[in-house]
């Protein structure tokens, strides 16, 4: 069972946000977390951004993934427009980093990103939305709009007790190291990206 293992305010470049640790117990040294900007009301339609773990992306702005870029655009919308991310601990599509930089080596060799995770024995994507959903019903969120390209997100909270109202898409433009990876995420992931 989820619950909130510490609180706290932290300033950042976005603006200021109030974050929440979730974990099952508070030894957890990678819990998930919840960002929530400042004049968000839980009990409107609240803006919220799925959003899992990418180090490479985020931290070193690693050039094969938009996830980076995706994390700063969602934080400068609910910043300006109110809501949250929930930042969920499940590195490279739920394989963690070590066989992310696996899965990377294999795709030198030409195979794709799904082709890579399949031939290392591993889900094409292995992530878990219904924990994100678990966190918004504790914080008391019913009603969403999600900032996201992905279909399966959508999917998540079908039946789940929290109303959908809109997407909002979060599309980032490709460069030659990201291209395929979003090809991929189109046509094999039914990504909803115009640009691609």
């Amino acid at each position: 069972m989820l619950k909130i293992q510490a609180q706290s305010h932290i300033p950042t470049d976005f603006g200021m946000f109030t974050v929440y640790a979730f974990s099952e117990n508070e030894s957890d040294w990678s819990p998930h977390l919840v960002w929530v900007a400042e004049k968000t009301d839980f009990n409107a339609v609240v803006n919220v951004r799925f959003h899992s773990e990418c180090i490479t992306g985020e931290v070193f702005h690693s050039r094969k993934c938009e996830c980076g870029q995706q994390l700063d655009s969602a934080m400068k919308f609910v910043s300006e427009n109110g809501g949250m991310i929930i930042y969920l601990r499940q590195e490279g599509r739920n394989i963690g980093i070590i066989n992310k930089l696996k899965a990377y080596v294999l795709q030198e060799q030409g195979f794709d990103t799904v082709e890579a995770n399949l031939r290392l024995g591993l889900p094409a994507d292995g992530r878990d939305f219904g924990i994100a959903i678990e966190m918004l019903k504790i914080l008391g969120v019913s009603d969403v709009n999600l900032l996201t390209n992905n279909p399966e997100k959508l999917k998540s909270l079908e039946n789940s007790g929290i109303i959908l109202h809109n997407r909002i898409p979060l599309e980032i433009d490709s460069n030659p190291s990201s291209a395929s990876y979003l090809t991929k995420k189109k046509d094999y992931f039914g990504h909803l990206l115009e640009k691609v």
